[in-house]
């Protein structure tokens, strides 16, 4: 399938020179939002994973059926303050200032094998600290997997040392 076809492609969005691409085309077409998650199953299986850890919001869309394909279980890593309970917190560079991401303090136990998801690999700074927050938690990190990935912005080149897969390159 040729996802680049219901990938919608936004010239000057949010910001002048930015082409965002748009995965809802993609989402609300039974077809090519099954094969997409059909190959991110396909990448994921010779990892070995016991959990998917998807970055909020775009990541949980893909990350939830993800999981339910390979029979493990799911975990949000959420935006500061929005989870209820008691958390562990990871700080990330922003091009102006600072973000965090934030997941529950049990949401995982000590030795499991993770692969981490989200719509989009760009610079890859969400993901790399999304990395930080599971490994000082005990994770073993099995893998990144993206519906996108955007190479000009070299985002795999800071998640060096991990297997990182994507189904569709700009």
């Amino acid at each position: 399938m040729n996802f680049k076809e219901v990938i919608a492609s936004i010239e000057d969005y949010p910001v002048e020179g930015v082409v965002f691409r748009d995965i809802t085309p993609l989402l609300g077409d039974y077809e090519s939002f099954r094969s997409a998650i059909d190959q991110m199953a396909q990448m994921a299986k010779a990892m070995d994973i016991d959990m998917v850890v998807g970055i909020e919001a775009r990541g949980f869309i893909l990350g939830s059926p993800l999981a339910l394909e390979l029979g493990c279980g799911f975990v949000p890593i959420r935006k500061p303050g929005k989870l209820p309970r008691e958390v562990h917190s990871e700080d990330y560079d922003l091009e102006y200032g600072t973000n965090s991401v934030e997941v529950h303090t049990d949401a995982i136990r000590r030795g499991q094998r993770v692969l981490i998801v989200d719509d989009l690999l760009a610079t890859g700074g969400t993901a790399q600290a999304a990395a930080r927050l599971f490994e000082k938690m005990g994770a073993q990190i099995q893998g990144f997997c993206f519906l996108i990935e955007l190479e000009d912005l070299a985002g795999r080149e800071k998640l060096a040392g991990y297997p990182v897969k994507s189904v569709v390159k700009y």
